[in-house]
């Protein structure tokens, strides 16, 4: 027979599991839930800028195209031309009798019309040569346009009949020569129809072009180019750009908007006679590109003196700081005025 203690503890055992004791005492807790967090969201990719001056493209801009380079007169029969204020870069040089020229680059922007279109120079190949680009012009020594085909430039010579040169009734020839850059652009061949390189070094977004960083304040800027021709830059700030006059009259395109710059880039060179004449009989002169020499950059409202070279002609011109870095212009146009080191100083205030 079963103890009464027995018969008790098997009566607590079997109250124990009814009440499900046990059950409770072994039940596992629930596994703990995790949570994955959403993988942040990447940058925005960085602006697409036009090449040449810096400037973030927008939606819809066609950059897959190339450079024109168009020589432009600056005689005073010239004044005022037409399309310079869209050029992204314009060359400023001296030819024969000491008159000015301009070779003005286009890409982010293609106005109408540019004009008056005159002809090419003996330095015109190796400013142009790094674009690999277009070439308009009107007229020319035959070794001058040689020079330029030899460039690895596409040649658009008026004298050859291309499309897109035309004449203007309300002045008189030679300075009636005017051009559609849309049609000339049209015209670029499977070897010249890619995008320029970059011509200089441009600040990106948020960093202080080397000028304002490095240079000092100054509101003008006069360029003695010949005993025909000095220039003068002055800084707007409203405008945020340099302006130009011719001497002290103020420089104005047709529709007379003031002619400006972000960046005016001054290079001192040295320019050699050659054998070639002009109609008149006046000596052509050459501006010597490949080399090196002082240079003044003014951005800004400031100017900083620094060191330019060009290695060879399909070289670009590269701007230095007196300590070997580089110089960053601000995003923008860029005239640059090739100044003969015996035309006198360039005077900065």
């Amino acid at each position: 027979m079963r103890s009464r203690a027995a018969l008790v503890l098997g009566a607590i055992l079997l109250t124990a599991v009814g009440c499900g004791s046990f059950s409770e005492a072994v039940r596992l807790p629930p596994a703990p839930t995790t949570t994955t967090s959403a993988a942040p969201e990447p940058p925005p990719p960085p602006p697409v800028v036009w090449p040449l001056t810096g400037v973030a493209s927008a939606a819809g801009d066609d950059l897959d195209r190339p450079a024109l380079a168009v020589k432009i007169e600056n005689s005073v029969d010239a004044r005022p031309q037409t399309g310079l204020g869209h050029a992204d870069m314009v060359w400023e040089e001296v030819v024969e009798g000491g008159i000015a020229r301009y070779l003005a680059v286009y890409h982010s922007r293609l106005p109408a019309e540019i004009g008056p279109v005159r002809s090419v120079r003996p330095m015109d190949a190796a400013i142009a040569a790094p674009l690999h680009g277009l070439f308009a012009f009107s007229g020319g020594q035959p070794d001058f346009v040689a020079a330029v085909r030899a460039a690895d430039l596409q040649v658009l010579s008026n004298d050859e009949g291309v499309d897109g040169f035309y004449r203007v009734t309300s002045r008189a020839a030679p300075h009636n020569v005017y051009a559609d850059p849309r049609v000339f652009v049209e015209l670029a061949d499977a070897d010249h129809g890619t995008p320029p390189a970059a011509q200089f070094d441009m600040a990106s977004a948020g960093e202080q072009p080397t000028a304002v960083a490095a240079g000092t304040p100054a509101s003008a800027v006069r360029v003695s180019l010949s005993n025909l021709s000095s220039p003068l830059w002055s800084w707007k700030k409203s405008a945020g750009a340099w302006v130009r006059s011719e001497g002290s009259t103020p420089a104005v395109e047709a529709d007379d908007s003031r002619l400006r710059a972000t960046n005016v880039v001054v290079l001192r060179v040295d320019v050699v006679q050659t054998d070639y004449v002009d109609p008149a009989g006046n000596p052509v002169p050459e501006t010597v590109m490949v080399g090196d020499g002082d240079a003044l950059v003014a951005t800004a409202g400031h100017t900083l003196e620094v060191h330019w070279s060009k290695a060879s002609p399909h070289a670009p011109v590269v701007l230095s700081t007196p300590s070997g870095g580089p110089v960053r212009l601000a995003p923008g146009n860029t005239w640059i005025e090739l100044a003969p080191t015996a035309a006198g100083p360039v005077s900065v205030r």
